[in-house]
């Protein structure tokens, strides 16, 4: 009866025993884990990239097609109707004012007239010739055309929702598929006072600043009309900008302690901003950033304030002046 008893006892030690390790086993488990999170929490580490806040320029522009065509351009018309007998010019020579264009015989049944010439109203250079001998005209039909070539201008239609972006004096840039790569500076110089009824536009004519012979009457242009132009602001890559959740802001890297490894250390500051106009992938930053602020523009999606970082690589900062590339 008594080694019964002791057996008893001895089991329920350690039953007692399997118990208290079972329910301390979790528990330990849980803390290791907590442990290991908290860690790997502490050592993240995100690879991003940064580049400088620029003060200086940003130009806002509307984009428009145009063409190219002589500021003067006049019809040569004949004094009477009647028979061309003559042409006396060619596209592209040059003329002076009252040269003759061709001969114009006059002749009627039972009336002979000697041939009466057609004069250049203008010095210039004859851009088209619309008959050959043989052609019967009247007082209103054009021999040929004579242009000031030499002071070529770039007509644009604008339509009318820009309309109240447009002004006299307005820069522009003129690109020619001619020359890839070249950009030619003009200026507004005429705009109409009424709007196209069938096409709702306005037409526009642009000077260039600096005439070139290589630019012809004819050719196609690409016209970056600058609308407005902000100086003395701050500006940065638009990809550099978040908003979540109704607030806009950027990360500013933040120089730290060194590592033991001698390598530079960073934290991210949230900042909130107020951005301004956005042009191409650029934004103007009216509060919140100084120049020289050193933004985060890549590998900021995980991030959060005081979070580390390693500036794997640092981007140019934004040219302060604008060009017209």
């Amino acid at each position: 009866m008594r080694k019964q008893t002791v057996l008893t006892a001895a089991g329920a030690a350690v039953l007692l025993a399997g118990g208290l390790f079972v329910s301390c086993g979790p528990k330990k488990e849980e803390a290791e884990t907590d442990s290991k999170t908290e860690t790997t929490a502490d050592e993240a580490v995100f690879a991003v990239t940064t580049i400088p806040a620029t003060k200086g320029e940003l130009h806002e522009y509307l984009q428009f097609s145009g063409d190219v065509t002589a500021k003067t351009s006049l019809d040569i018309l004949p004094d009477a109707a009647g028979k061309i007998v003559e042409v006396k010019v060619k596209v592209g020579d040059r003329v002076e004012k009252n040269s003759i264009v061709a001969l114009v015989d006059a002749s009627r049944p039972g009336m002979t007239y000697e041939p009466g010439p057609v004069k250049s109203p203008i010095s210039g250079t004859i851009t088209a010739v619309n008959v050959v001998p043989g052609n019967m005209v009247s007082q209103q039909m054009s021999v040929a055309k004579v242009s000031k070539t030499e002071t070529l201008q770039v007509t644009m239609n604008v339509p009318e929702r820009f309309v109240s972006k447009i002004r006299a004096e307005q820069k522009a840039w003129l690109r020619f598929d001619a020359y890839p790569g070249e950009v030619f500076p003009a200026r507004i110089e005429e705009i109409s006072p009424v709007l196209d009824q069938t096409s709702r536009t306005m037409a526009v004519k642009l000077a260039l600043t600096d005439p070139d012979p290589r630019i012809k009457a004819g050719m196609f242009a690409r016209v970056k009309l600058i609308t407005d132009t902000r100086t003395n602001i701050v500006k940065i890559p638009d990809s550099a900008v978040i908003t979540r959740f109704g607030e806009t802001f950027v990360f500013v890297a933040v120089p730290g302690e060194s590592a033991e490894t001698e390598k530079e250390v960073f934290t991210v500051r949230k900042q909130p901003v107020k951005a301004g106009i956005r042009v191409d992938d650029k934004i103007e930053i009216l509060s919140g950033l100084t120049a020289q602020d050193e933004v985060v523009v890549r590998g900021q999606t995980l991030l959060e304030d005081g979070s580390k970082v390693n500036v794997v690589a640092r981007l140019e900062a934004l040219p302060a002046m604008e060009s017209a590339e």
